[in-house]
């Protein structure tokens, strides 16, 4: 799953989970004399490797899974590696919050704009996904028409990233700014940051006077990706570290380039649901336990995106 010169009070993605699993359990000792007793110790043990499990509602401790929903084609966020593992950088991260909550963060993949109705309809008890936390989605107000859809989602806030422009290597066409968009045909994830800020230029242009900019949205990144490859449309907006992964991979690093800064850095949020404060609070414990004890920055160094690192999980942090 993607800033600008545009307000960041749109809302969108502009999109951690791999697997974490924690064994809990008190063991048996069987006595000479048949008797069965439990090892008091082993609770130690259980709270010492996961220190934040009683924070969780009993019912998600009870299942000892998390499910997130998540679009799982937005490398370096999260995507399948060749053997068809979930990998990156929310899955990592996920992983690591597991070892604090005592749970395994079970990713499900969907497209990026059915997550929130997702959580909505109880399929999934969070939503990680490279979502941009914006105050229309707290609210849960639709950002073209400004009207109320639903009743909103509370974000806890792990990551912060930009929105960037690419095209083709080789095929920058005089882009430096977004201002320099009208006329052009722009592809993108649908009901992203990128997509808002999209339509946002687009009428800009046209209220300027100036030509037209076409905004073409996909289901994924990866066919606004193709669209561009086959030069039906003449560049692509995504979050900086997705657009930096396929610059530097896609093609073995031939296919596309950055043009232009990146532009509106906000907060990536896990979604939940806002009747779910308990798990909330949990959440933003475990992201903030994992900043404090470096395994956050380990994370966030394996993948190269230093930049967009945080020192507080905030709730509702975006505007």
């Amino acid at each position: 799953m993607t800033a600008r010169t545009t307000r960041r009070t749109t809302a969108t993605r502009s999109r951690l989970a791999a697997v974490g699993s924690i064994a809990v359990a008190g063991a048996l000792i069987l006595t000479g004399c048949g008797d069965q007793t439990k090892d008091d110790s082993s609770d130690t043990e259980t709270k010492s490797s996961a220190p934040l499990a009683d924070k969780l509602p009993a019912s998600i401790a009870g299942k000892g899974v998390i499910k997130v929903g998540s679009d799982i084609a937005y490398a370096p966020v999260e995507f399948k590696d060749d053997s068809g593992k979930v990998v990156g950088i929310d899955p990592d991260i996920a992983a690591a919050m597991g070892k604090q909550l005592g749970v395994k963060f079970e990713f499900q993949n969907a497209t990026f704009d059915t997550l929130i109705g997702g959580l909505a309809s109880n399929r999934y008890d969070i939503a990680m996904s490279a979502m941009t936390d914006t105050k229309d989605r707290q609210e849960g107000v639709d950002s073209d028409t400004g009207k109320k859809v639903g009743e909103g989602v509370d974000f806890v806030d792990y990551f912060t990233a930009g929105v960037s422009l690419y095209t083709n290597k080789g095929d920058s066409q005089g882009i430096k700014t977004w201002d320099d968009l009208c006329g052009k045909t722009m592809a993108v994830q649908r009901n992203t940051f990128s997509h808002d800020l999209a339509k946002d230029q687009a009428k800009k242009c046209k209220d300027d006077g100036k030509k037209e900019l076409k905004v073409e949205d996909f289901a994924t990144n990866p066919e606004a990706e193709t669209r561009m490859r086959s030069k039906g449309a003449d560049v692509v907006s995504a979050d900086f570290p997705i657009a930096a992964y396929s610059v530097k991979n896609a093609g073995g690093g031939k296919y596309f380039e950055i043009v232009g800064d990146q532009v509106e850095a906000g907060p990536y949020g896990i979604a939940v649901a806002k009747e779910d404060t308990e798990l909330r609070d949990a959440l933003q414990a475990a992201v903030q336990a994992i900043i404090d004890n470096g395994e956050y920055e380990k994370i966030i160094k394996k993948w190269g995106v230093e930049d967009g690192a945080i020192t507080e999980a905030k709730i509702n942090g975006g505007s």
